[in-house]
């Protein structure tokens, strides 16, 4: 097993990027590896609530992956199971695997810590990296500043 964690920056308070984690309207902003659309969002945030998630990438492709709520602290945490509906990487099929999201309150904005772990191989780890390395760069992007006007 093993696994990948990014960390970022967001020009955006902790309860506003974890409200982007967790409502479909905040998913359809920045899921997905490129700028494909995200295709369905559904979730229930509670602990054993779950999450669905379809996005199509820009080659065409469509992935769907959905899981289970474990541990809650808004605007803090957010654990939660993952696994591959369609799509994805193949090595990753009928597995699950773990998400842990931690938020901390910065002078500019929130720093995300995200780890995807229990991962099978080392191409998943890569394949997964560069996915979700994809998704947090749009988010934030989505929460940047607009330029200033001259």
């Amino acid at each position: 097993m093993t696994s990948v964690t990014l960390v970022r920056r967001i020009c955006a308070r902790p309860s506003i990027v974890f409200d982007a984690l967790t409502t479909p309207h905040g998913i359809a902003q920045w899921w997905g590896a490129d700028a494909g659309p995200v295709l369905l969002a559904e979730t229930d945030v509670r602990i054993g609530g779950r999450f669905r998630v379809r996005f199509r990438k820009l080659d065409g492709t469509e992935h769907e992956s959905s899981g289970e709520y474990l541990e809650i602290v808004e605007p803090k945490r957010l654990v939660m199971s993952w696994q591959w509906i369609n799509g994805g990487v193949p090595e990753e099929a009928g597995e699950v695997s773990r998400i842990e999201i931690d938020l901390k309150r910065i002078d500019t904005g929130t720093e995300i810590t995200f780890t995807h772990a229990r991962l099978k191989t080392q191409a998943s780890r890569a394949s997964h990296e560069q996915g979700w390395a994809g998704a947090l760069d749009k988010l934030v992007r989505h929460f940047a500043p607009a330029p200033s006007m001259r």
